[in-house]
């Protein structure tokens, strides 16, 4: 397997490999378009005054050429007939054509470093071939020669090429050096990372990662410490659940195992019996209700639910709400106001809302003292509607508060217990108005507790 190290090495050889061809092809290319002419005419030049004053002393002719090739350049002397001289560093290709040569020796300028082939990877300017050259012509007394010149780059740049060469050695292997220390600041957080997903799937969720880093990889282990703190509260969640769960399916199952074991005695009287049984009853209602309220919040939350939405009027279905409770309320003499406008028309599915109210009122009822009250106040707000039930009960202490939509929360353990209630309803509540988009909120002080829905009008 290939470490991060080895794959930022091996890119980072890639990258200078392709850089460099790059580099080296825009370079000839602006060489050829832009660089090769105006070489041509400096060569040219210089092939002139060489032609001129060898012309004003040829006795010096010999002496002058050596000279100049020993400065740097690269010179061929011909007549056309089989008398050539070189003078300098020989040429690797002497591939000059006579239609060249007599080009020259008819007085024409031959321009070889313009006419130059263009080729990619092949740059003219170091190319030592002797038509990559500039010839003029030469006339010393009645004879005519063609002179042709070009510089000796070797001679020219030889310890300059050295020293650019050591500079771009240099350069790359110090830059991959750096590249590569540098990779470690980035690839140690990254194998931190890896080490602590390691640990979170054998379920250690107590991390220390680096997150004072101000870049992206901070913000990362920022990320993840946020993810294992909540993997943590979902794990700590599921296990608090299983342990409520089974401890709410226990409880009645131990006490319709022990009262059916006394119902069995036939020597029991007739009146404990039904008694008995009675519980028994009371006590598989119960697990019935449990079991169909964690069928339908493991629905809700699965997202299987059928949420087909219809508009229907707010005030009617508080009003069938109503209806439903109307025997309790009347029962501990608890007054209800509705102040729902029947303007206020709400795009949702119907069963769900009502068990959203159904529970909310329900509690209400179920924990006022008798005589209290219960209001129920609606109001259109921009684009939302917005839905308090208030009651004037004894209110519910502030500590209570954050846990009171968590399952099988209680305030009263004993007393919710006792009345047959699940813990599950405001669990289910809030699963409910959050799939509709919603949110619920509740305060509470001495005088009474406030239940706030926001749904949006769709």
């Amino acid at each position: 397997m290939r470490t991060l190290y080895v794959r930022v090495f091996l890119i980072t050889i890639g990258v200078i490999m392709v850089s460099g061809m790059l580099g080296f092809l825009l370079s000839n290319i602006y060489y050829h378009t832009k660089l090769k002419d105006f070489n041509d005419e400096k060569l040219v030049g210089i092939a002139t005054h060489m032609k001129q004053f060898v012309e004003q002393q040829p006795g010096t002719m010999e002496q002058y050429l050596n000279n100049a090739a020993a400065l740097g350049y690269e010179i061929y002397v011909t007549d056309g007939k089989g008398n050539d001289q070189f003078y300098g560093r020989e040429f690797r290709e002497k591939d000059l054509n006579k239609q060249a040569v007599e080009l020259v020796l008819n007085g024409e300028v031959y321009h070889g470093v313009a006419q130059f082939p263009s080729k990619p990877f092949i740059t003219g300017f170091f190319d030592n071939q002797l038509s990559n050259t500039v010839g003029v012509h030469l006339q010393l007394g009645n004879a005519n020669y063609a002179l042709f010149m070009r510089p000796d780059v070797i001679l020219q740049f030889g310890e300059l090429r050295i020293f650019f060469a050591l500079i771009g050695a240099f350069t790359i292997g110090i830059s991959i050096l750096i590249f590569l220390i540098s990779t470690r600041y980035l690839v140690n957080p990254i194998e931190r990372l890896s080490e602590a997903t390691k640990r979170i799937a054998q379920g250690k969720y107590n991390l220390k990662l680096p997150t004072a880093r101000r870049d992206e990889i901070g913000q990362l282990a920022q990320h993840f410490m946020t993810m294992s703190r909540e993997l943590e509260r979902v794990d700590q969640a599921r296990q608090q659940f299983v342990s409520n769960v089974s401890h709410e399916i226990q409880s009645p199952l131990t006490s319709i195992q022990g009262f059916a074991q006394l119902v069995a005695d036939r020597d029991l009287p007739e009146q404990e019996r039904e008694r008995y049984a009675s519980i028994i009853e009371e006590e598989s209602r119960h697990l019935s209700l449990l079991s169909k309220q964690l069928l339908l919040l493991s629905s809700l939350e699965q997202g299987n639910e059928d949420l087909s939405k219809v508009k229907f009027s707010l005030r009617d279905q508080f009003r069938q709400a109503v209806q439903v409770l109307q025997w309790q309320l009347e029962e501990k003499e608890l007054l209800l106001r509705i102040s729902v406008p029947d303007s206020i028309q709400l795009v949702g599915n119907e069963v769900l809302l009502m068990q959203v109210w159904m529970n909310l009122l329900g509690n209400a009822v179920n924990h006022l003292p008798q005589g209290r009250s219960i209001e129920i106040h609606a109001e259109q707000m921009d684009n939302q509607c917005v839905i308090q039930i208030r009651d004037t009960g004894d209110g519910i202490a502030a500590e209570h508060l954050p846990f009171l939509f968590d399952r099988f929360y209680r305030v009263d353990r004993a007393r919710e217990r006792s009345s047959g209630r699940t813990g599950l309803g405001l669990a289910i509540v809030q699963k409910i108005i959050r799939i509709h988009d919603g949110t619920i909120e509740v305060s509470s002080s001495p005088e009474g507790t406030v239940f706030t829905v926001t749904l949006p009008q769709m």
